[in-house]
């Protein structure tokens, strides 16, 4: 290694010097296994646009992240820069500790991606053509797990893609995706346009079974009840930026949805702390709060009411609240 333009002095090499170097090199070397992806204040625009901007991002070994937003947040953009698809201009990118537009063949050995669009697959195929075709690209191809998930999806693997509906071609695409054991998959709106049970098949028996044996998952969904059905971290941009990063539990216990009943109702919305949003009905004022719930319930009580209900609010009303808050600001 070179480091140009650095003054190195003389190293004594004692048998201890040797040792430190070593022990320090071997940490080193874990954390960067650990952590599969990095970005850092990276920056996109397209013409006028600023799609990212400065957007910092770190991503261990394990788990499922859902990535959120409206369209138009920046979404893609970020997948592009992780595939490789786009060299980052202003900040960085590292999947596996390599640039993956310098290192494709080692970022793309190690990854498994679905596009949410499926004319991707090339529709003059059979099912198991394509399974051959990817199977030689990847020494670690299973092939009995093609074919068992083939049996669980009944897909018809001598059936060509362009006569499969839209949610086999998710399917067919998905194993295709996951059957060489890749270390990262990368799913970019996976369940757009799928039926209720195809989307249920898609992620609760693949992507835990993928992260069950220790791999990861980063996916990028506009539907936030998937993502809070299968989700460990949620990731939600706004603008180009990350707008919020957390443990989606952290992230829902932070937040209570209280109903009050009020026997003379407020003209105004009840003071309560932390309120993100209120809205009312007759003498009911439901509402969000950023507070713990028992302060809330005291709170409501020295008001004159009634707390008839206190839930953990659903990632979608959190996100729905904190999107129309900023725009509110701005």
């Amino acid at each position: 290694m070179c480091l140009c333009g650095s003054t190195i002095a003389p190293v004594d090499r004692t048998e201890a010097g040797d040792e430190i170097t070593k022990a320090t090199f071997e940490i080193g070397e874990s954390m960067a296994a650990q952590e599969i992806i990095r970005v850092e204040n990276l920056t996109r625009r397209f013409g006028a646009t600023m799609a990212l901007n400065g957007v910092s991002l770190k991503v261990a070994r394990g788990g499922v992240l859902g990535l959120v937003g409206e369209n138009g947040a920046g979404k893609t953009t970020l997948i592009r820069h992780l595939l490789g698809l786009l060299r980052a201009k202003e900040g960085s990118v590292r999947v596996f500790n390599r640039n993956p537009v310098d290192d494709p063949e080692w970022v793309l050995a190690r990854l498994g991606y679905l596009s949410e669009h499926r004319e991707d697959l090339p529709g003059w195929m059979r099912v198991q053509e394509l399974f051959r075709y990817t199977r030689a690209f990847y020494p670690k191809w299973d092939s009995g797990y093609a074919q068992e998930m083939c049996r669980t999806f009944g897909l018809d693997p001598s059936q060509r893609i362009k006569t499969l509906s839209k949610g086999q071609k998710a399917q067919v695409g998905l194993i295709n995706a996951v059957a060489h054991g890749p270390e990262l998959l990368l799913l970019d709106e996976p369940s757009s346009g799928l039926d209720p049970v195809v989307r249920h098949d898609l992620l609760a028996t693949v992507l835990r079974s993928v992260v069950a044996e220790g791999r990861s998952v980063f996916f990028s969904s506009h539907l936030l009840d998937e993502v809070e059905s299968v989700a460990d971290r949620v990731v939600i941009m706004h603008k180009g930026t990350v707008f919020v990063d957390s443990q989606l539990a952290e992230l829902q216990d932070s937040y209570c949805a209280v109903e009050l009943h009020f026997e003379t109702p407020p003209e105004t919305p009840p003071s309560l702390p932390g309120v993100v949003w209120s809205r009312h009905q007759g003498r009911r004022w439901n509402i969000l709060c950023k507070a713990n719930a028992d302060v809330l319930k005291a709170r409501a009580a020295k008001l004159g009411a009634q707390t008839v209900k206190v839930e953990r609010p659903t990632l979608n009303e959190i996100f729905v609240s904190l999107v129309k808050d900023d725009k509110g600001a701005a």
